[in-house]
């Protein structure tokens, strides 16, 4: 049992431990995150558990008095890691979802021992200086002006908020800030497509637009944004009475990895005077791998730019990004006085908060683990191994168009793939049998076993109503051949549901 007694320090060991506790808690730590890393390949990538297995494992009352820090690195190891999913396995094509990387796990155990926190530099002087550094790190990836400015945030959906409230501001200015919505009696319109983060949808909401005012466009057979439909709206809208005054491009969907016409969308912006904003969370740090580059056109003309760091940054959670063009008018959007965040500093540099450009007054010390995996990989590094993950989602689009059992349904779209397994009775135009509907069930019971099985995980999409298979390649762990054990894993879960079926 841990000691809460008092040391010749003052404090208690528990809280304050000696520099012989840390060495040994910490090497014991580091054992497994090492032993962790060089086996993630080989363990399962889901659980196979339940809420009520695992809570019986965890719950208990809250402890009156400490335990042995062994005793709770043993909970971890045995009950918390084989109950968790391993976001970091190869093969683990979910969502958009990194894997991080061992310098910015070491980060991470350096920015939470400093605990710096980052409202402002007077706070945290170096630690701000830092975030400024990486800041200006991510812009030159992204070919942004340099008087372009931004802020680390918890993710990309806090970052497409703070926009979406920014854009607001410059559009109804003090009015709506002080009074509210009613205050601009005209509805505003947003303009998206229909693929879209739902977190646009929720800030809508949040900031008091509206769902209903979030007018969504159509999209190419690329799944792009249509740049003749997008016009065709606004000009709708402004004859009818309503004030146009914000568009969302995607520079990689969620679902396909589209990118939207970036520099169509931006012309049409200056036209009518809206604000573009390019949700470029999942892609846009793809600009780094030459073959991508060109999709990227137009970013810089954004307005503001939304990033996540820990998916193409291969970062731990969490970490988002937001970038503005013109700062200052970020910064009347969010700059509000109080007495207890008054800055007497006169040098410029000294009086900057972060404060001022998002809705966050606490900030964790996010920046280390973004400077210390680029100052430590390199950009080229990074940009080849993201040029390796789009080659890993052509490399399996490749075997599925040379296979007879499956079917691309899209093509595609940066590190995305979306594809299903075909029935027997699908597989050629004259004794095609099989219904649609009847191929979306089996793909939905192929997935619930592939994910079971533990060797690879993907996850759905709807691609014009037809049930996907979806992956995405976001690991620079990941190789060709796994993308050959992927299909292999596939039709091994296809036959496990044929045979339970029979």
């Amino acid at each position: 049992m841990t000691s809460i007694s008092p040391d010749r320090r003052g404090g208690h060991d528990a809280l304050d431990p000696s520099p012989a506790t840390i060495r040994d808690m910490g090497t014991a730590a580091l054992e497994w995150v090492a032993a962790y890393h060089d086996s993630i390949r080989d363990l399962p990538i889901a659980p196979r558990t339940s809420a009520a297995a695992l809570r019986q494992r965890l719950a208990e009352p809250l402890p009156v008095e400490g335990r042995d820090f062994a005793e709770l690195l043993e909970v971890f190891r045995d009950v918390i890691v084989p109950g968790s999913r391993h976001n970091g396995h190869p093969r683990f094509f979910g969502y958009v979802s990194a894997p991080g990387t061992a310098v910015a796990s070491v980060a991470d155990l350096l920015a939470s021992a400093l605990n710096a926190n980052l409202p402002a530099w007077r706070s945290a002087p170096a630690p701000v200086e830092l975030e400024h550094v990486a800041i200006d790190w991510i812009k030159e990836a992204l070919g942004c002006d340099p008087g372009a400015r931004g802020l680390f945030m918890s993710g990309g959906s806090m970052a497409n908020l703070a926009a979406l409230a920014a854009a607001r501001h410059r559009h109804c200015g003090d009015a709506v800030a002080e009074q509210g919505a009613a205050a601009h009696p005209a509805p505003l319109r947003l303009y998206v497509s229909g693929e879209t983060h739902h977190s646009i949808h929720k800030a809508a909401a949040l900031l008091g637009i509206g769902r209903a005012n979030v007018r969504e466009v159509a999209v190419d057979e690329h799944r792009r944004m249509d740049v003749e439909d997008l016009v065709r709206r606004i000009e709708q809208d402004r004859a009818a009475g309503a004030e146009p005054f914000f568009v969302v491009a995607t520079a990689g969907t969620v679902s396909t990895g589209a990118v939207d016409p970036l520099s169509e969308i931006a012309e049409v912006a200056r036209r009518y005077g809206l604000w573009m904003h390019v949700d470029a969370c999942y892609g846009g740090f793809a600009r780094l791998a030459p073959s991508a580059r060109p999709l990227f056109d137009g970013l810089a003309e954004a307005d503001s730019i939304s990033l996540d760091p820990h998916k193409w940054l291969y970062l731990p959670a969490d970490c988002g990004c937001l970038i503005y063009r013109d700062p200052e008018t970020a910064r009347a959007a969010f700059s509000l006085d109080a007495e207890y965040i008054r800055v007497t500093q006169t040098e410029p540099a000294e009086a900057f908060a972060f404060w001022d450009y998002g809705p966050d007054l606490s900030r964790r010390f996010r920046a280390l683990k973004v400077w210390m995996l680029l100052a430590h990989a390199g950009a080229r590094a990074i940009g080849e191994a993201i040029e390796s993950n789009l080659d890993c989602a052509r490399h399996v689009a490749d075997l599925v168009e040379a296979s007879d059992d499956f079917e691309m349904l899209t093509p595609v779209g940066l590190s995305i793939f979306c594809f299903r397994y075909l029935p027997p009775s699908a597989r050629t135009a004259t004794t095609r049998t099989a219904d649609e509907e009847e191929i979306d069930r089996l793909n939905e019971r192929i997935l619930v076993a592939l994910q079971q099985a533990g060797s690879s995980y993907l996850s759905n999409a709807s691609i014009d109503g037809r049930f996907a298979l979806r992956g995405c390649v976001v690991n620079y762990r990941t190789t060709r051949a796994d993308m050959e054990v992927l299909l292999d894993d596939v039709r091994r879960a296809a036959k496990q549901v044929a045979g339970d079926a029979g």
